[in-house]
């Protein structure tokens, strides 16, 4: 039977007996109402009859007025059509004879003797009625009596079938929950042998059935799957063990000890724990050499399926972080070999480019003899192509010296103003030539910075370099100077076309250059990644913003003075 049948059935009896008792309540009422309606109607009655007919003959003097005589027989008529008792009629019969002389007769002594038989009449009905009131009366109470133990017994019997009923019918619905929880609860705790059988055939079994066969997937899945966990598990710790050990701790110097302990014996593992270096390539000194390990660290997350107050968070937890030490050693060294190839033949190109570009100005010179205008064409050639490879030289041998590490910097309290003056007056020439102003703004009261004077203008005349380039004809060029906090914002703003979304991440890498229409081609793609290098060296930060068609803005920060 369904669950939804057995509480049908299980309030369709409640409602059965609760419909019994009040029929057998209403019952025994209407019954003890009658007796008392059929006494009222009966014999309560007949005496008020009699009453009423004696009280016309106290009332009145023999023989009887005609209003007497006829109040007398209107009462005698009722009393004659409300005959119940035995003998009640043979007396109201006499009743009628012995009024009908009353009222045939003048003699005084028969007036008064029919008066008497009269009275004796009256006395008689009454007496009958008298007794059968006492007798109702008495059947009445026992009516009552038998009526007030059936139905205390009948409330007993409802009262135990109802208490039984709430006792046992809840169990019929808690019981199987209790049971379907308590597995729940087991499946929790991962015992998959859990199982729940119920004799009843209803929802609850279908349950039953479902939770039987979810059990049994997660019993089969857990021992499939735990071979494998153990597997994967020995193939981690051996890939682990194989590691090479760029710590040089060993299983027995961090087994059992705190992390604060093994950190003061081991700069590296201290340098990892503290988060120092995290960007750049560690340096040990191992076997006889010098290796370099890059850092990276994974966090490790899992589901969070423990229990929780209220619905099972199943949002992620962290379990730890994995450090890993990756071996750039062999990368380290070329990009070192490349290094010093890049700087060595920048150097060894520095001087005959520069011959170049001396002869060039030597050939121009109308004192060493004239040149048709094709030679002078070419002669212009070659000195701005000797021009743009002495720049490009200079930036490699720059480039080089910041790959190195040994880029010299001279830190000198300056003023915003000097850099920006000299930065301006080394393009004031290009500027000219297209038309292009250039508005200075510095802000009132500004700092000095500490800076190297020399490379921070560089990286202006980079910027400036890169705006003329890219601006329209008779334009302007901003460069503005403001405080930040503790630092000094240098910036060079242009209406060029501006820079889009996704080259700005690129635009200090080296060797990049915005994809273009072919024009602006000239440089070599090292000027801002030299740029950032400058300005990182001195404690700065550098960046763009910018929007096409509207036009771009380069700045870097350097620290004020105190």
């Amino acid at each position: 039977m369904k669950v939804k049948n057995k509480l049908r059935l299980g309030f369709g009896f409640l409602f059965i007996v609760v419909l019994f008792f009040g029929a057998v309540s209403l019952f025994y009422i209407n019954q003890i109402a009658n007796s008392a309606k059929v006494i009222l109607k009966d014999n309560y009655e007949s005496l008020n009859y009699s009453r009423e007919m004696r009280t016309v003959l106290d009332d009145q003097e023999l023989p009887l007025s005609a209003a007497s005589a006829n109040s007398f027989n209107k009462q005698l008529v009722l009393e004659e059509h409300n005959i119940t008792e035995p003998g009640e009629g043979e007396m109201a019969s006499n009743l009628r004879k012995a009024f009908t002389a009353l009222q045939n007769t003048t003699d005084a002594a028969t007036l008064k003797q029919t008066e008497k038989s009269i009275r004796k009449y009256l006395r008689d009905i009454e007496v009958v009625n008298m007794h059968a009131i006492v007798i109702k009366n008495e059947k009445a109470h026992k009516n009552v009596e038998d009526a007030v133990v059936f139905l205390g017994l009948a409330g007993a019997f409802t009262f135990l079938v109802l208490f039984s009923f709430s006792v046992n019918f809840p169990g019929i619905i808690s019981n199987p929950l209790n049971a379907l929880l308590e597995g729940i609860r087991e499946i929790s705790q991962k015992n998959y042998g859990q199982r729940i059988h119920f004799d009843k055939s209803d929802e609850f079994a279908e349950v039953a059935n479902a939770f039987n066969d979810m059990a049994s997937k997660l019993n089969e899945w857990e021992n499939s799957n735990l071979s494998k966990i153990m597997s994967e598990k020995s193939r981690i710790e051996t890939i682990i063990e194989q590691m090479h050990d760029a710590m040089n701790l060993g299983e027995d110097k961090l087994t059992g000890k705190l992390v604060g302990d093994v950190s003061k014996n081991n700069d590296l593992f201290k340098s990892i724990i503290n988060g120092e270096k995290a960007d750049r390539a560690f340096k040990i000194f191992a076997e006889g050499k010098d290796s370099y390990f890059q850092l990276e660290t994974r966090e490790i997350l899992v589901p969070n399926l423990s229990p929780t107050e209220g619905p099972v968070n199943i949002a992620k937890k962290s379990v730890g972080i994995v450090y890993i030490l990756r071996n750039i050693t062999e990368f380290k060294e070329r990009d070192e070999a490349k290094s010093n190839f890049i700087a060595t033949i920048s150097h060894e190109l520095k001087t005959p480019i520069s011959a170049i570009k001396m002869s060039a100005g030597l050939l121009a010179d109308s004192r060493v003899g004239a040149l048709n205008s094709e030679q002078n064409q070419l002669v212009k050639h070659i000195s701005g192509d000797a021009e743009r490879l002495l720049k490009i030289t200079y930036e490699l041998l720059d480039l080089s010296q910041v790959e190195t590490g040994n880029i010299q910097l001279n830190f000198v309290p300056a003023k915003p103003e000097k850099i920006i003056d000299y930065a301006i007056k080394a393009i004031k020439f290009e500027a000219d030539q297209k038309g292009i102003v250039i508005e200075q703004s510095v802000a009132a009261r500004i700092p000095d910075v500490n800076a190297d004077v020399e490379k921070t203008a560089w990286v202006m005349i980079n910027f400036l370099s890169n705006a003329l380039r890219y601006s329209p004809l008779k334009s302007k060029i901003a460069v503005d100077v403001s405080k930040k906090a503790n630092m000094i914002e240098f910036s060079v703003r242009d209406l060029g076309k501006g820079i889009d979304d996704q080259y700005k991440s690129r635009l200090f890498d080296r060797y990049f250059q915005v994809p273009t229409d072919g024009q602006n081609k000239s440089g070599s793609g090292l000027g801002l990644a030299i740029s950032k290098e400058f300005i990182a060296a001195q404690g700065g930060e550098i960046g763009v913003e910018s929007e096409v068609g509207v036009g771009s803005r380069f700045y870097f920060t350097l620290p004020a003075v105190a």
